[in-house]
């Protein structure tokens, strides 16, 4: 849960405010914004996305009670988040394209990009309705701001983000890489098919697989044979025949094959 603005009173003196805590003030307030609430929808599974709530300047501030209230209802958002999520497995191909780079500087504005990542733009133009008209803008500059929080501290969320197959039709990945040592220049952002070893943390958490099925999976989709699982991982075969039943029911797939199609194999 994050409070900015609302914890400035006028009877109160202002808390020390950070580069980042200012420059999020001055954004509001450039929008007509007093305050903001965010709430990190995350639970067992991972990361399900973040709300965020605002109020007019001017108008009453945000309080402890607006928060204990909002943090609520984090339980039955995230169950609709996760139901989004694995709602709309692709069945059917998609053109395929080719990863797609847009280069974004010191200053956080997109510098140049590759014609690819004019393909995968076109994608979610919110001209076709496909996205609000702010995403594609701050989505870029949350993916470049956490690759520069996370070469500064690793601990930090890794700058991957990969959106559900409901949304385009096909899944999404976008990661991000500072071009420089302390990550105050240039960000390399691709854009590409979430598939595959990439696709797989997302693809786990959305289903609800535990560290074990997460492995087996990773070996079904580098070619193993469950006897050659069972030798790896040292458990019988009927271990590891038990766990893809398993993945099997929790993916709602019917077999290897369709779950290797579902990961892009």
């Amino acid at each position: 849960m994050g409070l900015i603005g609302g914890d400035e009173r006028a009877d109160q003196a202002p808390p020390p405010r950070s580069p980042g805590r200012r420059r999020a003030l001055e954004v509001l307030t450039a929008h007509g914004a007093g305050c903001e609430l965010r709430l990190l929808l995350r639970d067992g599974r991972g990361l399900w996305g973040l709300l965020s709530l605002l109020r007019s300047e001017g108008g009453r501030a945000f309080g402890p009670d607006d928060a204990e209230r909002l943090a609520r209802i984090s339980s039955p958002l995230i169950t609709l988040l996760r139901r989004y999520a694995t709602a709309g497995e692709p069945r059917t191909a998609r053109p395929y394209l080719p990863a797609g780079v847009v280069i974004v500087g010191a200053d956080n504005e997109v510098r140049s990009l590759t014609p690819e990542a004019r393909a995968w733009l076109g994608e979610i133009d919110p001209a076709h309705g496909m996205a609000p008209e702010w995403m594609p803008m701050v989505a870029m500059r949350e993916i470049t701001l956490a690759a520069r929080r996370h070469l500064i501290d690793p601990s930090a969320p890794a700058p991957v983000a990969c959106s559900p197959a409901a949304f385009l039709g096909r899944r999404v990945a976008v990661h991000a890489q500072p071009l420089d040592a302390d990550g105050t220049g240039d960000v390399a952002v691709i854009l590409q098919e979430a598939t595959g070893d990439l696709l797989l943390p997302v693809f786990s958490a959305w289903h609800g697989l535990t560290a074990r099925e997460r492995q087996i999976v990773q070996h079904l989709h580098s070619g193993a044979a469950p006897k050659q699982i069972a030798r790896s991982l040292s458990v019988s075969p009927h271990t590891v025949n038990t766990h893809v039943k398993t993945v099997f029911r929790k993916t709602g797939v019917s077999g290897r094959d369709e779950l290797l199609a579902t990961l892009g194999a």
